[in-house]
């Protein structure tokens, strides 16, 4: 089997790439921290060919951060809805017939002040309706430092909206009074639980000072205070979603962090549904070559 094209998931810290069949299957590919931080101004156009020297002289289709004005070039962000034709239709060219850069997606309502932005999810979003993952019209959510939640209608990005979930959780435990207290590992437990249900009840920044204070008066044990944080954090966010008794939400998310949004989401009464990220970016970005290829 040989491949078509590669396909090249850039963000800012990771960089995940693949060698791709024409009809999705992966001939070869990498993982690396080769991310957008990691690369000097100027120097995009020798990781492209050292990626080519790994994975075959082809041509190639990236997204993520990437496209960002910090990335190779800016690709411009397309307003929802959106779907895979329209990513394909607004690639960004680098080198000419060589690599392209996929567009990201934006909110750009004229009743909303501030919108919303997305690069390289957008892939993985549509991927996960193109393959069968998910239905065309369903929310999907992508945990992580910012965590998406996408309305998908019509197998398009219909709206989404950000929450910096993951950072905030970094921040606390490296640069905040919280610090001290938020060392432990965290995983889902009565600790974990008991915070998702407290962050679904508001007052968050109230919440967040009395982990410190649960811990100095022994009514929390401080080993419990990340799991705690964690799951006041989490349950934030997904309290926010206001999700109906029973909806299903598709989750596209490694283990670690699935299983902590899967434990959150059962806790507000919606069922989670475990979807392959890697399948889905795959899926995504082998229909935007098809449709490219096709014109």
């Amino acid at each position: 089997m040989s491949a078509a094209f590669i396909g090249v998931d850039w963000g800012s810290t990771n960089r995940r790439a693949w060698a791709l069949a024409g009809d999705g299957r992966v001939v070869a590919g990498f993982s690396d921290a080769r991310g957008l931080m990691a690369v000097a101004s100027g120097s995009f156009a020798l990781e492209a060919a050292a990626i080519r020297a790994r994975l075959g002289d082809l041509p190639m289709l990236c997204a993520g951060m990437v496209g960002s004005a910090r990335g190779w070039a800016s690709a411009p962000y397309l307003a929802c809805p959106a779907g895979l034709g329209d990513l394909a239709a607004g690639l960004v060219w680098v080198e000419a017939g060589r690599t392209a850069i996929v567009p990201g997606l934006c909110l750009a309502r004229l009743d909303d002040p501030a919108g919303d932005v997305m690069r390289g999810e957008e892939v993985q979003l549509l991927g996960a309706v193109a393959a069968g993952l998910a239905p065309g019209d369903a929310l999907l959510c992508q945990p992580g430092t910012h965590c998406k939640w996408a309305r998908m209608a019509g197998s398009k990005v219909a709206g989404f909206a950000t929450a910096m979930t993951g950072e905030m959780f970094a921040l606390l435990k490296t640069h905040s009074l919280l610090a001290d207290f938020l060392t432990a590992g965290v995983s889902d437990g009565a600790a974990f639980r008991e915070g998702v249900r407290a962050g679904f009840n508001g007052d968050l920044l109230s919440q967040l000072f009395r982990i410190r204070a649960a811990a100095l008066l022994g009514r929390r044990a401080p080993e419990d205070s990340a799991a705690y944080a964690s799951g006041l954090l989490i349950g934030a966010d997904v309290g926010a979603r206001t999700l109906s008794p029973g909806a299903r939400v598709h989750l596209l998310a490694g283990p670690a962090l699935g299983t902590l949004y899967a434990a959150a989401i059962g806790e507000a009464g919606a069922v989670p549904i475990a979807l392959s990220s890697e399948a889905a970016f795959i899926a995504g970005i082998t229909e935007i070559w098809t449709r490219r290829h096709a014109h």
